[in-house]
């Protein structure tokens, strides 16, 4: 399925057509990135995690819309969110896409553990895939020297490795935690 036909709101093809525009873009913020969050929001969902696909789905949507490593960028997405967005989503969408910048979502907040989760799912991947995401991630910021990056990135793998779970929701959890925590084991080795 092409990423026009995963797009939730029948009536917003413009809508659509922007955002798609704004994913088209080199690094690991691009449309497979998209692609694979909403991926992973259909298997937590599949695997039982209570989510509205309409609201949850427009927040994977924007949740990286705008990207130019910038320390407000998810704020940006947000904003394009309350802006662009009918009334009955804007406000729950912006909500969660703010929730992407640490990943620390309410536990009583299923729709931001969902998004948390299938966002943060990437560092499960297989190593093929994974070593290709932390390529992406280097190259989404190029205009770092290596050894501000290693430590910069270093300590954002860290503070995720400190917490108890990587994953909120229980689906999650039991798809990928383990995979996930090997991953950033190796590679906070290697970064250190």
């Amino acid at each position: 399925m092409s990423l026009t036909d995963r797009w939730p709101l029948a009536d917003q093809h413009d809508l659509r057509d922007e955002l798609l525009a704004a994913w088209d873009r080199p690094g690991y913020h691009d449309r497979l990135h998209l692609t694979e969050v909403l991926d992973r929001l259909d298997l937590i969902a599949g695997a039982g995690a209570d989510i509205d696909p309409t609201t949850v789905g427009l927040a994977a949507w924007f949740h990286d819309a705008v990207y130019d490593g910038g320390d407000d960028d998810e704020e940006r997405s947000a904003q394009w969110a309350e802006r662009a967005l009918p009334p009955a989503y804007a406000d729950e969408v912006a909500r969660l896409v703010r929730i992407t910048v640490h990943h620390r979502p309410a536990d009583d907040d299923p729709a931001g553990c969902a998004l948390s989760d299938a966002d943060l799912a990437i560092l499960a991947a297989p190593r093929e895939r994974y070593d290709v995401y932390v390529a992406g991630v280097r190259a989404d910021f190029a205009d770092v020297a290596e050894a501000d990056f290693r430590a910069g990135r270093a300590a954002v793998l860290q503070d995720l490795a400190s917490k108890p779970y990587l994953f909120h929701t229980p689906q999650a959890r039991g798809l990928w935690e383990s995979a996930a925590r090997a991953n950033l084991a190796r590679e906070i080795s290697e970064l250190t």
